[in-house]
């Protein structure tokens, strides 16, 4: 019998399965959904007995005899302890004492250092508290040569844990990422509480393990018969993971039957999960019931419209958050400094990082990184790199980001000293680094530093280069027009060629006007992505540019066919806080007659320095409709508008949707010339920093 998910729809947590054996797939969520629908648990629970307090016996009761019996000492009295009279300690507790201090203040690092003493000599009776404090250490470290040396010295001195401190031991092998060592003690563990399972089964979530932990829950279910709301929740992340949305459902069926469906932590994993399976609505629902709308809450809601593209309704949820006195923290501000990435917001950006410093996160490594990114995309280069700078501690993440922003505006030269000054100081880089100077080798077209760095991956860092790495390689090559060269390396290449790799060796051949292998590059494309306008589109723009008119009729016959139709562009720009769209030939605006007016006047000027409009030029995803108003596109409109209703010296800075055409890019060149003006765009191929008469992609993109 199915269950129903209306809100206040009853379900007994005892139907949840009647045959249930120890292996299965979940390969099917229908039939993992039906484990909560149809029986009971036929497992009964396992009982277990301490082995150490049953075998323990006192002979004096046994023999009717009543001692007097002793204080207990307090901790301030250690002097008060009795000793055992076969041992002798010498400076025991201090030693204690010092380890559980330094944990206490958090100096890990000395206390694991000083556990050494304990390692060397057996002498030294070490309580739970000192063991306790060590797992904590060993936690805040991360360290798994730690956790091997505590867990090791345990065993060595036949400690004998009650049920606290096995849990203890368990966490600490799970916040390492010892799973199967983690895995192998909860199996050995006479007694197993809720705490027990919780620990491994969020574990496994954290790792990604959902369907082990799945397989686990159903068997703590058939064991206990209970389980928390952390448990639920933890479960709900896990359905998050698989994409198992019904599964989810039945769960917050259960957590409604038990009376812990308005729990802050299943609140939130249900918003999370509603999110990640694409039902933004259920999400914005299950946050509207919230009773208390906590940090996490708004969080949660917050990355769920921005993980949709829903950027300017996140933005709207994080104004709602500040005025309802919610407490905000470094996650916040970091989403937020991420949306304003995406819609190229410097107002609410800076607004964001005021807030950010006011409210004491000005050392946090993840905001301050969000903010490093987002200054280094939009051609704000000097604040990304006071914010680097400032940063106390600084991350592989940070380094990334300000060596792309550096790529990204065609400073190729100070994105490999920054990547030269990263090794130097100690930081290992990782793929994304490589990616990021490669790119900039690339886009600065630094051939012979970018062949250096490519090479010593391997060599040096024992990293593979992965097929981005590759293409970074192929578009240098293109860009110096070494095509051959470029095929060359692509069928060099230890894997098959990727849509990314052949993409770039298309661009070189439109550059270049290489028809043929342009050709052959398309397509492959057409395979690998049939659906993708933008590879007919490159194809097309080949042809125009040989003069081949028949072949660009047979591809604009397949566009047809395939019932891929070339969009019109559209372009947006940011003024005083407020967005405004155009298309091109736009004339809806409020301000169309002083747009059009400013146009005139900036065509007349860049005329005059010797530019001349293309005729034909389909590179972007555009109609013929755009083609006859060239003059008109809304890139241009959105500079004019943007010239208009900004200070003199502010850069400007626009987003497009599709790809900057040939014809454009000319004029913003010369119009940044003209009036002095930096202009920053980001189009759906990479960004573009005009100043001076100049283009940081070299006018090759």
């Amino acid at each position: 019998m199915e269950i129903p998910l209306f809100p206040y729809q009853n379900l007994s947590l005892d139907r949840i399965q009647s045959k249930f054996t120890a292996s299965y797939s979940l390969s099917d969520p229908c039939k993992i959904s039906s484990l909560f629908c149809e029986s009971w648990f036929f497992i009964n629970r396992r009982k277990w007995k301490n082995p150490i307090t049953s075998h323990i016996k006192c002979s004096s009761v046994e023999k009717g005899l009543q001692p007097r019996p002793k204080p207990k000492p307090s901790f301030n009295q250690i002097k008060a302890i009795p000793l055992r009279e076969d041992t002798q300690l010498r400076k025991p507790l201090g030693l204690c004492d010092q380890i559980e201090r330094l944990v206490f203040y958090k100096k890990y690092h000395e206390a694991l250092e000083l556990f050494e003493i304990l390692e060397c000599e057996d002498e030294y009776d070490v309580g739970v508290s000192t063991y306790d404090a060590l797992v904590n250490a060993c936690i805040g470290l991360k360290s798994i040569r730690g956790v091997k040396r505590v867990f090791n010295y345990m065993r060595n001195c036949q400690f004998e844990p009650d049920q606290y401190m096995r849990n203890r031991v368990l966490l600490m092998h799970v916040k390492c990422g010892m799973m199967i060592d983690a895995r192998n003690l909860f199996d050995e563990m006479p007694y197993r509480n809720l705490v027990s399972w919780n620990t491994i089964i969020s574990g496994l979530v954290d790792c990604g393990n959902y369907e082990e932990a799945l397989q686990l829950f159903l068997i703590m279910w058939g064991e206990l018969s209970d389980a928390g709301s952390r448990t639920f929740a933890t479960m709900i992340r896990a359905c998050a993971g698989l994409g198992f949305l019904f599964l989810g459902k039945q769960l917050y069926s259960c957590a409604l039957k038990m009376g812990i469906s308005e729990d802050i932590f299943v609140s939130c994993s249900l918003i999370d999960m509603y999110s990640k399976c694409g039902s933004i609505k259920d999400a914005q629902s299950v946050f509207d019931n919230m009773p208390l709308k906590t940090t996490v809450g708004w969080n949660s809601i917050i990355a769920s419209y921005a993980l949709h593209g829903y950027s300017e309704e996140a933005l709207y949820m994080y104004y709602e958050m500040r005025d309802s006195g919610a407490k905000m923290d470094h996650f916040t501000f970091s989403i937020i400094v991420r949306i304003c990435t995406r819609l190229a917001s410097l107002e609410h950006a800076k607004q964001a990082h005021a807030s950010l410093v006011r409210h004491g996160f000005m050392l946090d490594i993840v905001a301050n990184t969000a903010l490093v990114d987002f200054y280094s995309k939009w051609g704000r280069i000097e604040d990304a790199r006071h914010v680097f700078d400032r940063m106390p501690v600084k991350n592989v993440i940070s380094w990334n980001a300000l060596i792309a922003g550096y790529g990204n505006h065609g400073h190729g030269t100070e994105a490999i000293d920054l990547f030269d000054r990263m090794v130097n100081e100690g930081m290992n880089p990782n793929h994304v680094t490589f990616l990021a100077v490669l790119s900039a080798c690339s886009y600065s077209g630094l051939s012979d530093q970018g062949w250096e760095i490519f090479e010593s991956m391997n060599r040096d860092y024992k990293i593979k280069p992965r097929a981005m790495h590759y293409a970074c390689m192929i578009e240098l090559l293109g860009q110096e027009g070494l095509l051959d060269e470029a095929f060359a390396l692509m069928r060099d290449t230890p894997f098959k060629p990727t849509v990314n790799m052949w993409a770039a060796l298309l661009t070189a051949c439109r550059v270049h006007r290489n028809l043929e292998l342009g050709k052959f590059a398309a397509e492959r494309l057409y395979g690998m992505e049939p659906d993708k306008l933008s590879n007919y589109v490159l194809l097309l723009n080949i042809y125009n540019s040989a003069g081949k008119l028949k072949e660009a009729a047979s591809v604009v016959q397949t566009l047809k066919r395939r019932g891929l139709r070339m969009l019109p562009a559209c372009t947006w720009i940011e003024i005083k806080k407020h967005s405004h769209v155009f298309l091109s030939g736009d004339r809806t605006h409020v301000q169309t007659k002083e747009i059009y007016e400013k146009l005139d006047e900036l065509m007349m000027h860049i005329y005059n320095l010797g530019y001349v409009s293309e005729e034909k030029s389909l590179l972007p995803d555009v109609d013929e409709r755009e083609e006859r108003i060239l003059e008109f596109h809304s890139e241009k409109l959105a500079i004019a508008f943007g010239l208009i209703n900004s200070l003199d010296s502010a850069p400007l800075r626009i987003v497009q949707s599709h790809r900057i055409c040939n014809d454009c890019h000319n004029a913003i060149k010369l119009i940044a010339m003209v009036s002095g003006r930096d202009i920053v765009m980001r189009d759906s191929s990479r960004f573009h920093h005009f100043k001076d008469g100049s283009c940081s992609c070299g006018d090759y993109w």
